[in-house]
């Protein structure tokens, strides 16, 4: 007969009671074992013969606040169809959020989400919206799939049935679930361990450790040694580390200073003549819709007197083209717009602070990771806040090849791409201009930003009269290559899962 340890008995006895067949959360709560335990017993069985471990990959759906808030409460076009019946069928917009407490904000998505799931008729008249609905439809898809999460508290993905796969994708992409990757382990017995269940476990008392009490007292010879098992599983433990982005970041600054590269820094509140006016992008005008931008609302307005050297040179650089050679935008230069203060939209304004500075070197080579702001719509490639490495090159005989080489090693040696791209882009403040893009084996190919050499029209009024190469890269894509990732969220995220199991790079 075969001799086991006493877990190994436990959950050999343990199985048999189930039929010879369970998982992880059936023998932890029948055999009163821990998990790690669990999975040393198992182990060992399945190398004596006596049991087979089955696994497989499942990813768990959970709601997160504002699912479980829209489980409770119903999905905000259901409530407002629900208040548009209760004031008679039809109702105006306002009067209808009002009754289903609304916030106004999500108005414009549940309109559409409405007509999408033609839950009501959607009219305008005289200048104002009206919903109509003469009797609530049925639930749907989303609400059905929303409820079951809801009542079950987490749904394996996998045990859906093929007619949630739409439902799913839209609680999804109303970012109303949260999903986590889950290993799920089957354990059962083998013949030969259905057989020794049937004939009798035998469990023999084994020592972990042979301590000085067992020497002394000779009760070594009657215990059994256990054998260590290098390959069984152990509890995870998670000890601190940092955050695997902040690492990347670190890392960078240490290689830029490492290629002889100084770090500049500018204000997150910036004023328009810094990230606008100096960079020769004209007040009121299309060049200047290259992005949008955050406006400050108190103050409205900042002082550039300190500046008035260059504020003069750029405005007629504006006006006429001043001394550049150009004949400039040719409108009349407003210094009250140049004052206005904004959010930071990109970090080339640091560079423009850099190339007025005292202390700037020239030969010279800077750079700056820096929090830029721009009001985006949210999704897996864009943000509102993010980063940007922004550099500048400063010195004589500089040249467009040169912008390349420097484009080619950051994508390389800092996203660890295969391949690169270049090819012809359009910025108001450099002439020739790049756009960078790069490809990485298993991930594809992912644009990082523009590059370009400063137009006189940018270096001149700064009193710089040698080529100044730039470059403002989207840090975050950069990470997202190297770890991986095709979601820009997932750079911020809270998700202790995610922080925890991520490897830092």
């Amino acid at each position: 007969m075969i001799e086991l340890e006493r877990n190994e008995g436990t959950l050999l006895m343990n199985l048999g009671k189930l039929n010879g067949k369970a998982d992880m959360e059936k023998l932890l709560k029948e055999s009163k074992l821990s998990e790690s335990a669990i999975m040393r017993a198992a182990l060992s069985l399945s190398q004596k013969g006596l049991l087979k471990i089955e696994e497989s990959k499942i990813t768990l759906l959970k709601l997160n606040e504002e699912g479980f808030l829209y489980a409770s409460e119903g999905l905000p076009e259901r409530k407002l169809i629900k208040a548009v019946l209760k004031l008679g069928g039809k109702a105006s917009l306002e009067e209808a959020a009002s009754e289903a407490k609304i916030n106004p904000n999500l108005l414009p998505i549940v309109l559409g989400w409405i007509s999408r799931k033609n839950l009501g008729k959607i009219i305008k008249e005289k200048g104002k919206i009206f919903i109509e609905a003469k009797e609530e439809k049925p639930e749907t898809l989303d609400e059905t799939l929303l409820k079951k999460i809801f009542v079950e508290q987490e749904v394996i993905n996998e045990e859906l049935s093929k007619e949630f796969n739409e439902a799913l994708e839209i609680l999804k992409r109303r970012n109303l679930l949260s999903e986590i990757k889950k290993t799920l382990r089957i354990f059962y017995l083998s013949e030969e361990g259905w057989k020794l269940v049937k004939e009798g476990v035998k469990v023999t008392t084994e020592v972990s450790e042979l301590t000085p009490e067992l020497i002394i007292g000779g009760k070594w010879q009657q215990v059994k040694l256990k054998k260590y098992n290098i390959q069984a599983l152990t509890p995870s433990i998670w000890p601190g580390k940092k955050q695997p982005y902040k690492k990347f970041l670190d890392e960078l600054k240490f290689k830029l200073v490492s290629l002889g590269f100084k770090e500049m820094s500018g204000p997150l509140v910036e004023l328009m003549f810094f990230n606008c006016d100096a960079l020769f992008m004209p007040q009121d005008h299309p060049a200047r819709e290259i992005h949008d931008i955050f406006f400050i609302k108190e103050p409205e307005f900042g002082d550039l007197t300190k500046y008035e050297k260059y504020l003069m040179n750029v405005k007629e650089t504006h006006e006429n083209g001043w001394i550049t050679g150009s004949k400039g935008w040719r409108y009349d230069f407003s210094i009250e717009a140049s004052k206005k203060f904004i959010l930071r939209s990109h970090g080339t304004a640091i560079s423009i602070r850099t190339l007025i500075s005292e202390k700037l070197e020239i030969p010279g080579k800077y750079f700056s990771i820096a929090r830029c702001y721009r009001p985006e719509v949210t999704d897996k490639t864009h943000l509102t806040e993010f980063n940007q490495v922004e550099g500048i090159v400063v010195g004589e005989n500089l040249t467009f090849r040169d912008l390349l080489g420097i484009l080619k090693t950051l994508a390389i040696e800092v996203a660890e791409a295969d391949e690169v791209a270049f090819k012809p882009d359009y910025f108001p403040f450099t002439e020739p201009s790049v756009e960078l893009a790069a490809y990485k084996k298993d991930y594809g190919w992912l644009e990082f930003g523009g590059a370009g050499i400063f137009r006189p029209e940018v270096t001149l009024p700064l009193g710089i009269k040698v080529p100044v190469l730039a470059w403002g890269l989207g840090v975050d894509r950069l990470f997202m290559m190297k770890a991986g990732i095709d979601d820009i969220r997932e750079l911020f995220t809270q998700n202790l899962n995610w922080l925890r199991n991520k490897k830092v790079i």
